[in-house]
């Protein structure tokens, strides 16, 4: 399966391509998409068209974005909604499923810790990946994406066979139950 992960930016937005076979993960592309300077509509348009050209390039059967976090400037966060609405609609266009996690979420996944720093998370996405050098900070936050996903969609399909209807696991999640949308022991 090849994943695209996302990580939305109005000045830059960065992009990160994986290929997932069973456990591994192997990396494809990554980079970033600058939307310069100018008025805020052509900025978005610089980010639609970017993000549907990466789609188009890497073919990916579904994507995942970071999900926008509050700021101390509203503002800010406002405008990074909108970079991230403009690539959403860009997935959506080209026909893939979109997921989205929280910054803490994807740090969790990459790093094991949510409270992670971006140098933490630029590390250890070229430990996962075997890359020869450290990716650049957008880049690999959207690597970060792509690599939450991976994870999570496979654990999304172990629970989805976890035994409908009953709440108990089999297979490699004999013993657990679902409660309240949780496993547990």
């Amino acid at each position: 399966m090849i994943i695209l992960g996302i990580d939305p930016g109005l000045r830059t937005t960065g992009f990160g391509v994986i290929h997932k076979q069973g456990a591994k993960l192997r990396y494809i592309a990554s980079g970033t998409i600058k939307s310069g300077e100018g008025d805020l509509p052509t900025r978005l348009k610089v980010i639609l068209d970017g993000v549907a050209e990466v789609a188009r390039v890497y073919q990916p059967e579904c994507a995942a974005i970071e999900q926008v976090f509050v700021n101390v400037n509203p503002q800010s966060t406002l405008l990074l909604g909108q970079a991230r609405g403009a690539a959403i609609c860009a997935l959506v266009s080209a026909e893939l499923s979109v997921a989205e996690y929280s910054p803490t979420q994807v740090k969790q996944a990459v790093v094991g810790t949510g409270r992670a720093v971006k140098a933490q998370v630029q590390d250890m996405v070229a430990r996962l990946l075997s890359l020869p050098g450290l990716p650049g900070t957008d880049a690999a936050d959207a690597l970060g994406v792509a690599i939450c996903h991976a994870h999570s969609r496979e654990t999304l399909t172990l629970i989805a066979g976890a035994g409908a209807g009953s709440g108990a696991a089999s297979g490699p999640l004999a013993g657990l139950r679902m409660r309240r949308g949780r496993l547990v022991g």
